[in-house]
């Protein structure tokens, strides 16, 4: 038996020196120490020594294990030791490098005048509604009151996704104003801003995509005074407080009696200059009196609600907002132009 612990000493001991981390080191105290380790094994042994060199064999048994276990203890630190040294040498940071800059990205033009426009609406209890962006032509055109073969259907025709030119990339949002008059009962207060798609050839003021802000109130006694009133307050709020408003009359199919709305040209403030081409004024939007066959095309009684609504190219109030002379600059996507607004 003295034998047998003095190789499990040895065997235990090279064993430790060559665990290269914690989980080999645990390993070889499982393997010695544990309950069916070589160890414990030797000790079950001692029933059948001689009682006379019982006690020295078990003296001899407990030095073995306390050898083990101091040696276990040691190595345990030194690899820990190890770790950490690694660790920290790794990790080490040289606080004498320069730092690395971080660019913080801001909001698109389009976006900052789509929030703010938003937010003016909101304000005054308007509801945000959304619609699909390929749309049935029964919504973008017939529920307008645009049938088959009218030349506004002609200029605005778009992009047809089948061949019998029902379904298509919808031209305006006002489709969304339709679907809503469609599911809810006035009184209805909304706005629906959008990406919309045209034929158009690009230019400064022209793209075959844009974006579109529309609004449509219908209730009980709404009247043009009303429709004048709020897109007043929301020019206002755009382009400050002295802003000039001009309402002159036009022809929309959906809308009747139909308006442009023209801001004075804020250059001049209307005397004429380049910016407004010698006008004094520049045109923004197009609103009316909703049409009362559009209203009734919805299931809404013309007798009983009239209503107002209005359209406006976001691109054009961004351009008047922050003076950009070209469309296409807010599609280029050049940071140098849009670093301007960050």
């Amino acid at each position: 038996m003295k034998n047998k612990l003095e190789e499990i000493r040895a065997k235990s001991l090279a064993a430790i020196e060559e665990a290269l981390d914690p989980g080999a080191l645990d390993a070889v105290r499982v393997q010695y120490l544990g309950k069916k380790g070589s160890l414990s094994a030797v000790l079950k042994q001692l029933g059948s020594v001689s009682p006379e060199e019982r006690p020295a064999m078990g003296q001899l048994a407990n030095e073995v294990r306390a050898k083990i276990e101091a040696a276990l203890n040691e190595r345990g630190k030194a690899l820990q030791d190890a770790l950490l040294e690694r660790k920290l040498r790794e990790e080490t940071l040289d606080v004498t490098i320069p730092g690395k800059s971080v660019e913080t990205g801001a909001k698109h033009p389009l976006q900052i005048v789509w929030d703010e426009c938003v937010d003016i609406f909101v304000g005054m209890g308007f509801q945000v509604a959304e619609g699909p962006e390929v749309e049935l032509s029964t919504y973008d055109f017939d529920k307008l009151n645009i049938p088959e073969g009218h030349t506004v259907r002609e200029w605005t025709d778009t992009f047809y996704i089948t061949e019998d030119e029902k379904v298509h990339l919808r031209c305006q949002t006002s489709p969304v104003q339709v679907r809503v008059m469609e599911q809810q009962k006035p009184p209805i207060r909304i706005i629906s801003p959008g990406r919309v798609y045209r034929k158009d050839e690009i230019d400064a003021t022209h793209s075959p995509m844009f974006h579109q802000l529309e609004g449509l109130v219908v209730d009980k006694g709404i009247t043009m005074g009303d429709l004048k009133g709020c897109l007043d307050v929301m020019l206002k709020r755009l382009y400050g407080p002295e802003t000039v408003t001009r309402f002159r009359p036009h022809h929309f199919p959906f809308t009747e009696p139909s308006c442009e709305v023209d801001i004075q040209c804020f250059e001049c403030h209307g005397a004429g200059c380049r910016v407004c081409k010698g006008e004094g004024w520049i045109e923004l939007l197009g609103a009316g009196m909703v049409h009362p066959k559009v209203l009734s095309g919805c299931g809404i009684d013309p007798d009983e609600y009239s209503g107002f609504a209005f359209g406006v190219g976001l691109e054009r109030l961004v351009m008047r907002r922050f003076s950009i002379s070209d469309l296409r600059l807010l599609f280029d996507n050049d940071v140098r132009f849009l670093r301007q607004f960050s």
